[in-house]
C-alpha cells in the first residue's frame, strides 16, 4: 500500500471506512454498521495520601474499566444478529460472542483490529416514526463486554 505524503508526513486514517463481524453468527449484511461507539478503557484510581506530605496524594490504579460499546445501522429485516440479540433479550438466552470491529484501508484491509470478548445484549432500540419525517429507521444495539485487544 503506498502511503499518501502531505506536508507534515502522512493522512491518519478515515474513521468511515469500517467492518463489525460478530464471530459465528451473522452474514454479509451484519458487517456493515453506521457508527460504532464504546472503544474506550480507563482504570479506576484510588487515592492514598502519605503521611507528612501535604502537596500531593499518590493515585495507584485499581480496576480496568469498558464502557457499553454502541451499534448503529440502518434497521435489517432478515438479521442474525438481532436475532442473537433477541433471544438474549426476550427469553434470556445469553450466548455472548467475540466481535472483531475493523478499520479498512482503501483496499479494504485491516489496519487496526478491536477484538471485543465475551459480548452480550443489553439493549436494543430503533428509532422514532414520524410520518412527516423522511428518513430510514435506525437500530440501536448496546452491548456489555469483559474487555478487547487492539492488533
Amino acid at each position: 500500500m503506498a502511503k499518501v505524503p502531505t506536508a507534515g508526513g502522512y493522512y491518519p486514517p478515515v474513521g468511515f471506512h469500517f467492518k463489525v463481524e460478530f464471530v459465528g453468527i451473522g452474514n454479509d449484511n451484519d458487517v456493515r454498521f453506521q457508527s460504532v461507539a464504546g472503544l474506550s478503557l480507563e482504570y479506576d484510581t484510588e487515592s492514598y495520601k502519605e503521611g507528612g506530605e501535604n502537596r500531593f496524594e499518590h493515585k495507584l490504579p485499581l480496576r480496568t474499566k469498558y464502557p457499553d460499546l454502541s451499534l448503529k445501522r440502518g434497521m435489517l429485516t432478515d438479521s442474525k444478529v438481532i436475532k442473537w440479540c433477541l433471544d438474549a433479550l426476550q427469553n434470556r438466552d445469553f450466548k455472548p460472542v467475540q466481535i472483531n470491529i475493523s478499520l479498512l484501508n482503501e483496499e479494504h484491509q485491516p489496519l487496526k483490529t478491536w477484538n471485543v470478548y465475551n459480548a452480550w445484549p443489553k439493549k436494543w432500540s430503533v428509532s422514532d416514526f414520524n410520518s412527516q419525517d423522511n428518513s430510514i429507521v435506525i437500530e440501536t444495539l448496546d452491548l456489555s463486554y469483559n474487555y478487547f485487544t487492539l492488533n
